[in-house]
Parts: structure tokens; sequence; C-alpha cells
């Protein structure tokens, strides 16, 4: 089996850009949706893609606005990430199995609720529905939707936006919540991760992920009610030591009767990526 690394065209309002996508191994179509987060990209699923490769024929792809490669300046909002999911059902794969992870997991559910089969057997790795400044406010406020569009403007904006992708403010945050051991980080991984905040447009994505612009429900009731419209049984992973707050919502989610839960002993929101082997062992046995 060989690696196949593509780049995807789409169009954000009218600004053209493209997108990441990588191919591995053989069988039933499987599509794996990283995460919306400001160091999130297909290659935190690169480890966990190569060990479903041995079963699936496995594709990865970035989300627009965010990924390693440059990016327009749009006002991203959840419309377009509902749009470009479709988009890929309909142009790149039709998937018998969807692995979404993070934040993905919220626009996976809504897809799955609402044109049902279209993502084949829905499988959701420790799944977000707020972005973090709601989740650790406890709830949305105009102040966040202002910070959002404050990183739009040309010089302060982006020097606004470095303050909080600095090496010191991701290895806090990866440490808080991202990864249950502060060693894996190492110094290469944290050089990746920080070269994918850098890339030009990074910032107008980002940062509205974590004011919470680009949540797709706006409460816990009705991201539930979309996962119990889901027909069949979703598949929910999730790690011991994630965060408390992120925790008890994918708890709530795993108490529903069409979702079978797996509490994997370590790890963290990014689990899958620090753990793969375990994580693979887990999807493999849920999906047998």
């Amino acid at each position: 089996m060989q690696w196949s690394e593509h780049v995807l065209e789409w169009t954000a309002d009218g600004r053209p850009l493209q997108l990441g996508l990588t191919r591995f191994g053989s069988g039933p179509n499987l599509l794996l949706l990283p995460a919306l987060s400001s160091i999130s990209t297909r290659g935190e699923m690169r480890e966990l893609q190569q060990r479903l490769g041995a079963h699936y024929s496995t594709t990865s792809i970035d989300w627009p606005g965010f990924g390693d490669l440059p990016r327009p300046k749009t006002d991203w909002r959840p419309a377009l990430y509902r749009e470009f999911l479709e988009f890929i059902l309909n142009s790149v794969t039709r998937p018998d199995v969807t692995v979404a992870a993070g934040h993905a997991a919220g626009y996976a559910l809504a897809q799955a609720a609402d044109h049902p089969g279209s993502l084949g057997r829905l499988c959701l790795l420790a799944p977000t529905w707020r972005g973090p400044l709601p989740t650790m406010a406890g709830k949305r406020m105009p102040l966040f939707g202002t910070l959002a569009r404050a990183v739009d403007l040309p010089v302060a904006g982006a020097a606004f936006y470095r303050l909080n992708v600095n090496r010191a403010v991701i290895g806090m945050m990866a440490r808080g919540h991202v990864y249950a051991d502060p060693a894996w980080l190492t110094d290469a991984r944290m050089a990746n991760k920080r070269r994918v905040t850098e890339a030009r447009g990074a910032r107008y994505a980002s940062f509205r992920f974590v004011t919470g612009e680009l949540d797709l429900f706006t409460t816990r009731d009705d991201y539930l009610a979309a996962a119990r419209r889901v027909p069949g049984n979703i598949v929910l992973l999730y790690g011991e030591a994630t965060p408390r707050k992120s925790k008890a919502e994918m708890a709530a989610l795993a108490a529903l009767d069409n979702v079978s839960a797996t509490v994997l002993p370590r790890g963290k929101l990014s689990f899958y990526e620090e753990c793969p082997d375990d994580t693979a062992t887990a999807l493999l046995s849920a999906l047998a």
C-alpha cells in the first residue's frame, strides 16, 4: 500500500482555495475528518489512518480555513462547512464509515441526521460542539464575536492573533487540554504545530473556532437532538483524561440509546493522535 497526496480545489464565497487530501489503504471507503482547531490538520490523523488502512481505503482531508496550505480571508461560518461536507460526499468519496474528531463531529452528526446513510457508519472521536471560549464561559457572549472579527484587521488583527498562538500559549493549551503526556509534544512536533498556525490566512478560521463562531449548535439539547435522529448505532470514543467540561458533554452523548461509547484509559482531546494503536483497536472492534 502507498500513500497518495492530492490537492483539492474548492470555492468559498467566490474565493478559490486549495486543500490537502491524503489516501491510504484498500477495502471499503473510510473518511477521516480532523478536528477544527488552531493546530489541527489531516496530519493529526496520519498514524491512525495508517492502522485503519490495513482494513479500509481511507481518505483524510483538511477543512477549509484550516490545514497546512494558504487560506483566503473569508467570513468562515457553519453554513460553509456544511456546504463543504456535502461537496466531499458528492465529489470526493462515498464513505462506508466516517470518523470525525473534535468539532468535526457536530457537522458529521448534522449531516447524518439530515441525510441518513450519507456518511455510512458514524464514529466520533472526542466530539465537541462548543468552541473553547464558550466552553470555558459556559455560554456564548457577544464579546466573542467581536474578538473573532478583530483578527480580520490588517495589522492589529495579525498581531492579536500571534499573541494567542505563540509557543508558550500552544504549549499550555496542549498540556492542559490536548495531550495527556507532556513529553509527547516534542520540539519537532511543536514546530509542525506552529507552522500550521503561521500559514497565510490561518487566523481567520482559527479564531472563529476559538470564539465559537463555528459552532453549528447553540445548545446541548439541539446537539443531542441531532444525534438522536441519526439512524443506526453511533460509535463514540474518548479518553479518560479528557478535560472535565468537555468530558461531561461526551458523557451526555454516550447516554443516548443509539450511541455505543468506549472510554480509553489514556488520552485527552487528541487521544487518537497520541495513542493511535489504542484508538485503531477500539474502532476496529466497534466496527467489526
